[in-house]
């Protein structure tokens, strides 16, 4: 008895101590559990237990209109790399048709903001090249008819050969000319005008029916051409300086008024600080000549 007492720590046997480690086993997968649940997402813990009292339930989301549908499909947009390179040639192309449009726009504003008669005067300047074209055609006719009827046809076509050969002299200007018509004096201050400028009155000129012109004694003909040169402008290689003086034979009625539509040769000049002056003349000489040169190739077909 007294042994006992003395020493009451006695060994553990091996039933007690496999009783004392038997709680702890199922400790190691639930701690293992635990440690997995830390590093998941707070989302797929939830869905692993969902009965769980730490997930907080999801509040109820209130549901979406149409027009927010919309919205949230819209915006952010999301463009991929082919819908980006669609939208700037989609862009390229409505920047070209609009730069298009407004060139178109500035060529026809000079006619859009003229004034009613400025108009009229126009449509009146169309009726007259309408009327000598009609008038040219006849008389192409008329010669046709005479040619056909003369008893003397030999002698009819030498006359219209004779008669042909001085308008074409005209044209070409082997030969001096004299008619109505009118004076073009452009004086340029400033030395703005340049070789262009002169050649849209030449052509203006030649549409409203001018026949002969000569600028500061060199022949215009169908041939010719303008260049700047140091000074001045050259006239086929002859060098004219201001004041620039057009010495044309036509119908004054047509020549004038196609000067001064609005836009045209003399506005553009005016714009330049020239001052342009017309004159009518019921005899305006046209006395500059070209030398008769004969064509390198052309040849006539008539037999």
């Amino acid at each position: 008895m007294s042994s006992q007492d003395e020493n009451p720590e006695t060994p553990e046997t091996p039933e007690a101590s496999e009783s004392s480690e038997a709680p702890k086993s199922p400790e190691a997968p639930e701690a293992s559990a635990n440690r997995l649940r830390k590093e998941l997402p707070e989302e797929v813990r939830a869905q692993e237990n969902p009965e769980s009292p730490d997930a907080a339930p999801e509040p109820d989301k209130p549901a979406l209109t149409g027009r927010q549908r919309l919205v949230k499909g819209l915006w952010p947009p999301r463009v991929s790399r082919a819908q980006f390179i669609v939208a700037l040639l989609l862009f390229g192309l409505g920047f070209g048709l609009a730069v298009q449009v407004a060139s178109n726009s500035d060529s026809d504003g000079a006619l859009r903001g003229a004034r009613q008669e400025d108009l009229v005067r126009i449509l009146d300047e169309l009726d007259d090249r309408t009327q000598r074209l009609e008038e040219e055609k006849q008389g192409l006719e008329d010669q046709r008819t005479e040619l056909e009827n003369s008893s003397d046809q030999a002698e009819e076509a030498r006359k219209q050969t004779v008669e042909k050969e001085k308008q074409l002299g005209i044209l070409a200007g082997t030969v001096a000319a004299q008619g109505p018509g009118i004076t073009l004096t452009i004086e340029d201050e400033e030395g703005t005008v340049e070789a262009d400028m002169l050649l849209d009155a030449i052509q203006e000129l030649r549409a409203a029916g001018a026949e002969a012109i000569q600028v500061n004694g060199v022949r215009v003909v169908a041939g010719t051409y303008l260049t700047d040169v140091s000074g001045g402008v050259a006239v086929d290689g002859n060098k004219i300086s201001a004041p620039y003086r057009f010495k044309v034979i036509g119908k004054p009625q047509d020549l004038e008024p196609a000067l001064n539509i609005p836009g045209g040769v003399v506005q553009t000049l005016e714009k330049e600080q020239a001052t342009v002056t017309v004159e009518r003349s019921d005899k305006i000489i046209v006395d500059a000549l070209r030398p008769a040169k004969r064509p390198d190739y052309a040849r006539s077909s008539s037999q």
